[in-house]
This record gives structure tokens, C-alpha cells and sequence, in this order.
């Protein structure tokens, strides 16, 4: 049997690093004892982000200043743009894959020239066109968060991509709800299949609540890439550090998630290798119910259905009723014509 391509797992560890270039570093050692398969990061120039008016949403608030703005938020927790490209060496050191999400066009430019193979598409950038248009035209595999989306902007996005030269095989789309922790209600897995139907296209899911329950359930529903963010001490400073995985909780997620992948096995219904040995035993033929002479007809009187499988099929019981026994039945043997 085909072995289905392995889930890609994504540490998120976003900026969880709070700013510390140590802690990053720790962070992409970390991801890979845990069984990650990537571990990305959030790269941006905060004044190309966010204005000095724009508030912090509710999530955001959590753990970090009351007084400070979206803007002064995020200048504490980035890094500069050159600490991405030692993280780079430091992936390829542990043998993890080395993934990025750019917030803003210079902070893509900068990816790019770093010689990256998929960039992630955060969900806010979904309707930024510019940084839409400028990915599409690299040669990178793109995946895309949906949060906060309906399906007729996501197909918009899609189809920025490939008016500028991205095929299908190119787009992978991630499922996601941008809440903090996101409510079991609003988590909505059959969006999933959804997604899959509609666009044809690589799907995935990006998760935000809390626990790791959810993302496995995810790969049952179909998903071919897990999201789930990271860090080292969910007592941290930050935003995200609530709904994060840590290590220890990270690795039991991933061998969940293995695990799901070979229950998930095939789509063909078959007698599998590991149960055939007991179909004989289990299941049932064609008995005499008591001592039958030959030449007597086979009746519902004389005949009965038992274990072991090995005789006659109960499913010709009809053919059976009404014909002659060609020899002597003692009970319990198995019927023969």
C-alpha cells in the first residue's frame, strides 16, 4: 500500500522569542526534539505594520502594557531584520526547516534574498495586495492563513497568486480563526473538507486554541499541515504565550499526530493483513443443526448457522433450503453439496 506524504508540522514560534535573539535560538533546538518538521518565525519593520494609533486587540493586551500601542508592542517583541538570517544557520545546524512570515513588503524582500523555499502568508495580509503580487511572482511554494476570511476572499487571494504565476501545486491554504484562544465553537473542522472540495487545493490548519485536542482532530478531518504555536514558558511575556505549545506538551502533539496518520491508513475498505487470520474464527457457516441422513432436505429445522467460517457461506442459505443431502451429516458438521 501507498504511503500517504507524512502532515507537515509548523512550530509557531511567532514571536514568542520576546525580541531575545538567545531565546529564538533556544526556541528552533527546542521545535526540533519535539518532532517539528519546521519552525517559523514572524518577521517585520514594526513602522510598516502598524500606526501609532492602531489599537492592540483584546488577545494582545493579555500579558503585555495597557498603556502601549499596537506599534510599541511590536517593536519590543520583533527582532532586527538581520537576527533572521543567523536563525536561518541556526535551522539548518538543528536540521529543521527554517520558514518565515513577512508582514510587510521590505520584510519580504528580505526573506526572499535569504533563498527561502515557502513563506507563510499571515491571516491579516490576506487582502495586501502588493505583498500578494510581489510573493506570487517568486519562485517559492506559498501557504496562506485564512483567519478572520470568507471563502470569496480567500478565492481572491488565490487568484492574485496565479495571475502572477503560481500553480496549484504552489498554494497550500490554511483553515484558521484569528481568537485568542479560539472558542470550540468557532473552530469549525469541516471547513477543512470544505475548503478541499471547493478550491482543490492544499489544505491545512492553523490553530489557536488551547491545548493540542483540536489539531489532531484536524489531520482526521483531512488537513495536510499543522500549525500550532511554540515557546519555551507559557508564563512569558506576550501575546501569544497562553495558547502556545510548550516543548514537553509540543512533542506529545506530534506523536498524536503521527500516530492519527497511520490510523487514517487507506481509503480502500479492505481485510487487512493483521485481521485475516481471525475470519475464519469469526465468522460463521452452514451446520448440521442435528444428525441429518442422506437423501434428507435441507430445511430451517435441520440446518444451522455457527462458528467456524471455514464451511459453506450463510449467505447462500436460500440456495441451500430445499435441496437433498448428498451423504450423512452428524450435528454440528459442516454442510457440503
Amino acid at each position: 500500500m501507498k504511503k500517504n506524504k507524512k502532515i507537515l508540522i509548523i512550530a509557531e514560534a511567532g514571536i514568542n522569542h520576546n525580541g531575545s535573539l538567545k531565546r529564538a535560538i533556544k526556541m528552533i533546538k527546542e521545535a526540533k526534539n519535539a518532532g517539528a518538521d519546521v519552525i517559523k518565525f514572524q518577521t517585520a519593520v514594526p513602522e510598516l505594520v502598524a500606526t501609532n494609533n492602531a489599537k492592540k486587540a483584546d488577545y494582545q493586551k493579555t500579558k503585555t502594557l495597557d498603556k502601549e500601542s499596537q506599534l510599541q508592542m511590536i517593536k519590543k517583541l520583533h527582532l532586527p531584520l538581520t537576527a533572521y538570517k543567523i536563525l536561518q544557520r541556526w535551522c539548518k545546524k538543528y536540521e529543521i526547516t527554517f520558514m518565515s512570515s513577512p508582514f510587510d513588503l521590505i520584510s519580504a524582500k528580505f526573506l526572499i534574498n535569504m533563498k527561502i523555499k515557502q513563506i507563510k502568508i499571515p491571516s491579516g495580509e490576506i487582502t495586501n495586495y502588493p505583498l500578494l503580487k510581489y510573493l506570487a511572482k517568486k519562485n517559492i511554494k506559498i501557504i496562506l492563513s485564512t483567519g478572520m476570511s470568507n471563502l470569496s476572499e480567500i478565492k481572491k487571494a488565490i487568484k492574485v497568486f496565479k495571475k502572477f504565476g503560481k500553480a496549484d501545486r504552489d498554494i497550500s491554504i490554511l483553515h484558521c480563526n484569528t481568537s485568542y484562544p479560539t472558542p470550540n465553537k468557532d473552530v469549525n473542522l469541516n471547513v477543512i473538507e470544505a475548503l478541499h472540495k471547493e478550491l482543490k487545493l492544499n489544505i491545512g490548519y492553523s490553530d489557536h486554541t488551547m491545548g493540542f485536542v483540536t489539531p489532531i482532530a484536524a489531520v482526521a478531518k483531512g488537513a495536510k499541515i499543522i500549525e500550532k504555536h511554540f515557546t519555551l514558558n507559557k508564563n512569558l511575556k506576550g501575546p501569544d504565550q497562553l495558547t502556545s505549545l510548550n516543548p514537553k506538551e509540543f512533542s506529545k502533539m506530534v506523536k498524536y499526530i503521527r500516530d492519527c496518520e497511520d490510523l487514517l491508513g487507506s481509503k480502500k475498505k479492505i481485510v487487512t493483513k493483521s485481521e485475516f487470520k481471525n475470519k475464519n474464527i469469526v465468522r460463521k457457516s452452514i451446520v448440521a443443526k442435528k444428525n441429518i441422513k442422506k437423501g434428507d432436505i435441507f430445511n430451517e429445522t435441520n440446518l444451522a448457522v455457527k462458528r467456524p467460517g471455514t464451511g459453506l457461506s450463510p449467505m447462500i442459505w436460500e440456495k441451500i433450503l430445499g435441496k437433498k443431502a448428498k451423504k450423512n451429516f452428524i450435528i454440528d458438521e459442516l454442510i457440503t453439496l
